[in-house]
């Protein structure tokens, strides 16, 4: 009986986290979309993920967050921009004023950039569809508004 109960708990342990892990992908329902998210979430939770939080949550009133956040979602050539650009000044996320400077990602290409753009735009509840490389290279070519 002791056996059973452990391995009944090991199993849930284990489902629970790999739930967690997989809850913002497990929405894509399109293989190509979900190709190029995989890779983007990779990326983003090795490069962005210390600012903005693997959740999306930024960090308090210090770093904006991406998940919900009007000021991410009003503009899918801006993020692009700012993801190999960075950005400085001040922003106004969702009603909260944030100064703080976000570093350039220079050595991300266009295919990085389109696999963490699709990634960050078909979870939390977006459905933009694959942010292709040709796209990325011509968002990259003008600045947009900020």
């Amino acid at each position: 009986m002791r056996n059973h109960l452990i391995v009944l708990l090991f199993a849930v342990a284990c489902s629970t986290k790999s739930s967690n892990q997989e809850n913002t992908l497990a929405q894509i329902e399109n293989p190509e979309v979900m190709k190029y998210a995989v890779d983007g979430k990779t990326i983003y939770e090795n490069l962005c993920g210390n600012c903005h939080q693997n959740d999306g949550m930024g960090l308090g009133k210090l770093i904006p967050p991406i998940k919900d956040s009007d000021y991410f979602q009003a503009s899918v050539h801006r993020t692009v921009w700012i993801i190999k650009h960075g950005q400085e000044g001040e922003i106004e996320v969702n009603g909260q004023l944030y100064n703080q400077p976000m570093p350039a990602n220079p050595q991300l290409t266009p295919l990085e950039i389109s696999q963490i753009s699709t990634y960050l735009y078909n979870i939390w509840g977006m459905d933009e569809g694959k942010i292709t490389s040709k796209q990325v290279e011509k968002y990259l070519q003008d600045k947009p508004e900020f």
